[in-house]
């Protein structure tokens, strides 16, 4: 230690001086949007926009007919639910974008329906279904979100009030970090955290760990300058904001506090918003935008379809009114068919999907801070992980060791007695390290040997002491022994300086210098052990240095930070699924190199190419760096900035990156990284730059959540199908209708229960599929795939086109014929046109949403080649909620009456109609079984 200086401190007029001047030593998290931000930012960007459209509508109407109470009613709430959805973030997503569109063109067909063509109240149920569908969707994505984000919170918060021992008023006094001001002397110990960047006056022995904000575990620290590292990423002579001491005590002043320090502006750094759409949203723009464009085009399609039709059919005179009036039915049936094509359940059948995963991820040591992170693990090709905590148990344990011959007893006394590690006792079945990793791991190795150490220090004098120095590499103790009964000196330090001092004879040092050479080259840590008898009179000790030689060796102990048992399959399920994993370390190449090896990523064909140091990285440009991604495996001496570097560089080449950490120095690569991983017990600011927190640190997590994100976009291309299959039905009817004269016989509140209330009920059936590990076996997705794949298409298309067919050859029929129950099919007389009854509209109804349901199984079994009733118990929740709609559609159709435009059917008729629409699923499982 330097020369003992007498400190004063500030003052109390300086204290309040420094943080007018400096602020407070706390960090300031980003101001969060309050609700009336985001209120506001609706009104200016959206509302206009909706109120004039809506307003123009509403205008020509009422100059033409006198106006309606109806009329301002409806354009009130409308606005007022638009706000709503706004301030729930729908906005944010393509499909409620299209929705909006559709809401307002429905609006639109409800008020002139209603005005012009005296159509009963019911005409706005499906703007208000639409407006409904909407607000349920952005309201459970908003509500679940903040619900989480208060989790996440809660587990998050930084502990500012923990006291720090600190020089004011010439007197030691105690007060709370978040008071630490610039200019503060304090005085820290080993263990505490360092409350805020401080210059060293005086210390000893001072060992810090900076792997929080360097990487680096063990960091020398020296009052004295003239020993400062110039390699080091901070000079020697200062310590950071919340790195940890592992050994020694010091004093030192504090000149950075707060939003200031080199943890602040790491933090800072990590809050900007890289603004990247997850690669579901860039999908769901994708679909609503061929979604927009095909029914624009189809409407197209018929306004110029008809008016090419009346210009070949006009019978004598031209008529402007006749005209005039079928060119307004002809828009307004453009119009149906626009709200028709839009899925309205998609959005809160996505947002159920991820909400389910969400939840279900949360049981399972995984905590989104957003729903899209769920997917967007699943769209992962590349994961940076962190070596320590992650791949490792970051648990130093004895590995190895090369022992002499001796007494267990000497050797337990002699590793409890020299050293200044602690166990934490409290939980019996998982002991931990309190100090040094490295004499921690020692003391593990004597409880696993039924040795307790507090008794055996307890039941030992201890004479005299030399601690620990970088310059010697070895402490020393002396004793009076409780096993040999007198004093007795224990060495422990680096092997070969302990060599040094030891009685071996040359054959033999090498020997051990040869066992040593073999545990550094598997990666590990390794400490040696030697002792001597005293006499009485004999000094051990001169100038802080040991004095004697020819000591007793006891032996080499290697020590390492075991594998995660899981890791090495998680490891290959990572990249047997496609998804490159590379180790992003602070630690050196061979230690890097072993851990590779022994978790199964590295392998003898790798070429030297496949590892890289931080020197090496920084010394490169982006170009060549780019040419090395793919065969890039390792990055060892990582500095800080290495990974948030590697991670853009991923990201620009097309790569989906996730990114792991739990160090301050994490923060900017989790926040640039499609979805950041932060650890469990990591700093606060790693788990504020991430979107989900590994709450186990096991990197068999994250392949877990990677599972989950694959089975999860499976389910919502399913549910896509699924709904669009029902959605490309109803809009053939419209547009074939359209030209053959036939309106839809499917009513408003009909399709608003298949498009909003079944197909939700589809939706959560859907999502609640387990996830299967033969999504593990697949290559990750091409960020440019469309998300309805070439077979969705054909099934879609296909399925589309025949249920089409089979329904407008019912509807001809039953045009034509009176049909008064199901068996009326096999025998009936086509005659003349004579319009349809309540009760074949039920009929029409129920063998529409039948054809639906029977599909809806093939949708369960799409892309697993399995029948849809495999894994039944796995599937409970689906046959459940399939029961529910179900019976939903028998109690619409029993007793929906005139508000869904139905009538009673007969129980034969129900069981035709089940066993006739049921060949659906029937040739589907057939058509898997022989696939």
């Amino acid at each position: 230690m330097s020369n003992h200086q007498h400190y004063s401190g500030l003052t109390d007029a300086q204290v309040v001086e420094s943080r007018r001047l400096n602020g407070e030593n706390i960090l300031n998290p980003p101001k969060k949007e309050s609700f009336w931000d985001v209120l506001k930012k609706v009104l200016k960007h959206w509302i206009p926009i909706a109120m004039a459209v809506l307003t123009v509508g509403a205008v020509v109407v009422a100059a033409f007919l006198g106006g309606h109470w109806a009329m301002p009613t409806v354009m009130v709430v409308s606005w007022l639910l638009i706000v709503v959805v706004g301030v729930f973030g729908g906005f944010n997503d393509p499909l409620f974008k299209i929705l909006i569109t559709a809401f307002i063109l429905s609006i639109g067909i409800a008020i002139y329906e209603f005005e012009i063509e005296n159509a009963s109240i019911s005409t706005f149920f499906e703007p208000v279904g639409i407006i409904v569908a909407l607000l349920l969707a952005s309201g459970v994505a908003y509500l679940l979100e903040k619900k989480n984000e208060k989790t996440f919170q809660s587990l998050n918060q930084v502990n500012d009030d923990t006291l720090v021992k600190t020089i004011r008023n010439n007197n030691v006094c105690q007060i709370p970090r978040r008071e630490v001001v610039v200019g503060d002397i304090v005085i820290l110990e080993q263990g505490e955290e360092i409350p805020a960047d401080c210059q060293l006056l005086e210390s000893l022995n001072l060992i810090v760990n900076e792997s929080s904000l360097t990487g680096e575990m063990q960091a020398n620290k020296f009052a004295d300058q003239s020993k400062n590292d110039p390699e080091a990423p901070y000079p020697s002579y200062q310590i950071m904001k919340g790195t940890t001491i592992i050994e020694g005590y010091c004093t030192a002043e504090v000149f950075r506090v707060g939003d200031k320090t080199e943890s602040g502006k790491v933090f800072k750094a990590a809050q900007v918003d890289e603004g990247d759409p997850t690669p579901l949203s860039e999908k769901l723009d994708a679909l609503a935008d061929k979604i927009t464009k095909a029914s624009y085009f189809v409407a197209g399609l018929i306004i110029v379809g008809r008016l090419v039709t009346y210009y070949f059919t006009i019978d004598g005179g031209f008529d402007w009114l006749d005209l005039l009036s079928y060119i307004l039915n002809t828009v307004m049936i453009a119009v149906t068919l626009i709200v028709v094509a839009v899925p309205e359940g998609l959005p809160m059948s996505v947002t159920l999907s991820l909400a389910f995963s969400m939840k279900k991820l949360m049981n399972e040591n995984t905590l989104p801070r957003t729903m899209h992170a769920c997917e967007t693990m699943g769209a992962a090709s590349v994961i940076c992980t962190d070596k320590t905590g992650t791949l490792t148990q970051n648990k130093m344990q004895v590995a190895d060791m090369q022992l002499s011959d001796i007494e267990e007893n000497l050797l337990a006394e002699m590793i409890a007695v020299n050293s200044t590690a602690n166990l934490d006792l409290s939980s019996p079945t998982n002991l931990k390290p309190i100090g040094n990793p490295t004499e921690g791991a020692l003391l593990l190795w004597l409880a696993e040997k039924q040795f307790n150490y507090q008794t055996i220090r307890e039941n030992t004098d201890i004479i005299d002491r030399l601690p620990f120095s970088t310059e010697n590499k070895y402490m020393a103790t002396i004793v009076k022994s409780q096993v040999l009964g007198k004093q007795v000196l224990y060495l422990k330090g680096a092997p070969e300086i302990v060599l040094g001092f030891s009685d071996l004879t040359e054959s033999k040092k090498d020997e051990y210098l040869q066992k040593l050479s073999e545990f550094q080259s598997r990666a590990f840590r390794t400490l040696a052990l030697a002792y001597k008898e005293l006499d009485d009179n004999e000094t051990a000790f001169e100038n802080g240095k040991l004095n004697i030689q020819n000591l007793h060796f006891a032996g080499i102990f290697a020590i390492s930070d075991p594998i995660r048992v899981d890791v090495a399959d998680a490891i290959k399920s990572c990249t047997s699924a496609g998804i490159q994993v590379k180790i992003v370390t602070g630690d050196t190449s061979l230690t890097a190199k072993e851990i590779g090896r022994q978790i199964g990523l590295l392998n003898d064909t790798d070429s030297d190419q496949a590892i890289l140091t931080g020197t090496e990285f920084a010394a490169m440009n982006d170009e060549e760096i780019t040419a090395k991604l793919s065969t890039l495996k390792i990055l060892s001496r990582a500095r800080p900035h290495d990974k948030e570097r590697l991670v853009k560089l991923l990201k620009r080449a097309g790569y989906v990156v996730a990114a792991t950490g739990d160090g301050t120095n994490d923060a900017p690569a989790l926040n640039a990284s499609d979805v950041g991983l932060s650890m469990g017990d990591g700093t606060s600011v790693a788990k504020e730059s991430s979107d989900m927190t590994i709450q186990d640190n096991s990197f068999a997590t994250i392949s877990n959540a990677v599972m989950w994100g694959r089975s999860l976009y499976k389910n919502i291309q399913r549910f896509i199908m699924f709904q669009m299959t029902i959605n490309v039905v109803a809009c053939l009817i419209v547009l074939i209708g359209a030209f053959i004269g036939t309106q839809s016989p499917l009513t408003v509140t009909q399709m608003l229960w298949v498009n909003l209330i079944m197909d939700t009920f589809a939706a959560i059936a859907l999502a609640s599929l387990p996830p299967s590990s033969d999504v593990m076996k697949e290559k990750p997705r091409k960020i440019t795939d469309f998300i309805i794949s070439k077979s969705m298409r054909r099934s879609i298309f296909g399925v589309g086109l025949l249920f089409t067919a089979i329904l407008l050859g019912i509807l001809t029929i039953m045009q034509r014929a009176d049909i008064t129950c199901m068996a009326d099919f096999l025998s009936f007389n086509y005659g003349a046109y004579n319009g349809l009854s309540d009760y074949e509209l039920s009929l029409f109804f129920t063998i529409f949403v039948m054809l639906q349901f029977w599909n809806m199984f093939n949708a369960k079994a799409f892309m697993t080649g399995k029948s849809a009733f495999h894994y039944l118990k796995n599937s409970r929740g689906f046959l459940l909620i399939s029961a529910v709609i179900f019976i939903g559609q028998i109690l619409i159709v029993e007793i929906g009456g005139q508000m869904f435009n139905v009538t009673h059917l007969a129980i034969n008729d129900w069981i035709t109609i089940i066993l006739a629409t049921m060949p659906v699923m029937i040739v589907g499982e057939i058509k898997r079984k022989f696939a």
